[in-house]
């Protein structure tokens, strides 16, 4: 947004919704200076941006090592000669600038001060936001970082494999919380890296700007308790952690090839025979396309994460980071698909199918489609004398809330490691809310050669509303 008021100062919010991720430009007029703060790793807009404002980027902040996503700031330090800066506790490769708790960087319109704020993890910064054509003294706004979100806190549980304990920073986190944001005026508006839909918190909200004096009234995290009663509170109950965030939270720290270097890599058309012979050495066939088309039919062996919903998040959850990954997908959309991936550091995407699914044209024998089937006739056969086994692919959350009476619960995050509670001798009929973790689940059983099975077309949603009946409780594993 540009502030209307005064156009010296500029703070503009880009919001990425697939990866619930918010980056910033603070952008100065008087100097032509441009800061952007937690970029994500596709950077051309914040360049855009900065030249449209007249400005330049010279510096760019990362509030601490992200693990949902891959960070822009080495792209930015190539792309436009951008400073790096970091909390002065931040361990790196590249060469950055360290920012000690308090530090100023300060221009004609504004100053930006970094407030030390450790607890999501041990490096954490916010930054304070002066626009001085209002006040040269009462800050405008906050960045926080993963330290204060929007009606939640940042997870402390996250730097468990890397030597924190939940408990160690939790701590850090409550006296972060009181000691430097909660004194700030209520007037301060608080700009987080991440909304609702983010695994970095539990109960994020969907909007994306607040003001302190709201958080301190709405946000549970922020009302009256001792340090060890937040403690066991923003530990408890927190959604499992992709298997990628670990090895994101590790690569934001080292030196590595660009994006752009990568995707020159990426984006190489192959042809259907070396599609194939890559499969057989190990390759990951990834299919991009909406569960339906995929349901028509789909290279056999292949797994599907649509494009259509949080396709970053599930492919860093399902897939093996060790392998190449091919892509097939529309004609068109094979450069959406290879950013996305690479926006969460999965770089070794060895290519395309070339053609798409119209290469399988002369090979039927390769294609297999998936037994889609509408929710009441799925209803008949779980009445039948051999009724399918109901697979729930939610979470368990989900699962306890509403369910279908004989469903049995496998979440999708751990269907790879418990494939072996799937009966082989029963037909299987899978299902999620609407259809699209289904869709993954199902690629994933058929990879295991467990292909006695139909999807029920809309999941729990189609179910409900077409009066079929639901109940809730103690949670079922098969």
């Amino acid at each position: 947004m540009l502030d209307s008021n005064n156009t010296r100062m500029i703070l503009k919010q880009y919001y990425l919704g697939c990866l619930a991720h918010a980056s910033y430009l603070l952008g100065d007029e008087g100097s032509g200076t441009a800061v952007i703060v937690d970029p994500q790793r596709d950077v051309h807009q914040y360049v855009v941006d900065a030249e449209k404002f007249g400005l330049k980027i010279r510096h760019v902040f990362l509030t601490h090592f992200h693990a949902d996503f891959l960070a822009g700031h080495l792209e930015l330090r190539d792309a436009c000669g951008a400073t790096i800066h970091l909390g002065s506790r931040a361990e790196a490769e590249y060469a950055f600038l360290p920012m000690e708790d308090g530090d100023v960087l300060g221009f004609p319109g504004m100053r930006l001060q970094v407030l030390h704020t450790p607890g999501h993890t041990y490096e954490s910064i916010s930054i304070l936001v002066f626009d001085l054509a209002k006040s040269k003294t009462e800050p405008y706004a906050v960045l926080t970082g993963d330290t204060l979100f929007i009606g939640d806190v940042g997870r402390p549980d996250l730097r468990a494999s890397l030597g924190w304990t939940a408990n160690e920073l939790g701590g850090y986190l409550y006296d972060s919380l009181h000691t430097k944001l909660l004194p700030l005026p209520d007037s301060v508006l608080v700009y987080p890296a991440h909304g609702a839909g983010s695994l970095c918190g539990k109960k994020l909200s969907s909007d994306t700007v607040s003001s302190l004096g709201d958080q301190r009234r709405f946000n549970y995290a922020l009302k009256p308790m001792t340090k060890e009663e937040f403690i066991r509170l923003v530990t408890a109950d927190q959604p499992d952690a992709p298997p990628y965030f670990t090895y994101d939270a590790v690569l934001n720290t080292r030196e590595r090839a660009t994006l752009d270097k990568r995707l020159e890599e990426a984006l190489r058309p192959v042809e259907l025979e070396e599609v194939l012979a890559l499969g057989d050495r190990g390759a990951q066939i990834l299919d991009v396309r909406e569960p339906a088309e995929y349901a028509k039919g789909h290279l056999a062996g292949s797994i599907n994460i649509g494009l259509g919903g949080q396709y970053a998040t599930w492919a860093g959850t399902v897939l093996d980071r060790s392998k190449p990954i091919v892509i097939i997908s529309e004609p068109g959309r094979e450069y959406e698909a290879a950013v996305r991936l690479g926006r969460i550091g999965f770089d070794h995407v060895m290519g395309f199918l070339s053609g798409g699914m119209a290469a399988l044209a002369e090979r039927p024998d390769l294609v297999w489609p998936t037994e889609r089937t509408g929710v009441l006739i799925a209803a008949e056969e779980l009445e039948s004398a051999e009724p399918p086994f109901v697979l729930d692919v939610r979470n368990p959350m989900e699962w306890e809330g509403k369910h279908i009476q004989s469903s049995v619960n496998i979440p999708l995050n751990h269907l790879q490691e418990r494939i072996a509670e799937v009966p082989c001798n029963r037909r299987i009929a899978v299902h999620c809310a609407g259809g699209y973790r289904s869709s993954i689940a199902v690629s994933i059983l058929h990879q295991h050669g467990i292909t006695n099975l139909i999807e029920i077309a809309g999941g729990l949603a189609a179910w409900e509303a077409a009066g079929l009946p639901v109940v809730s409780g103690v949670h079922h594993t098969a």
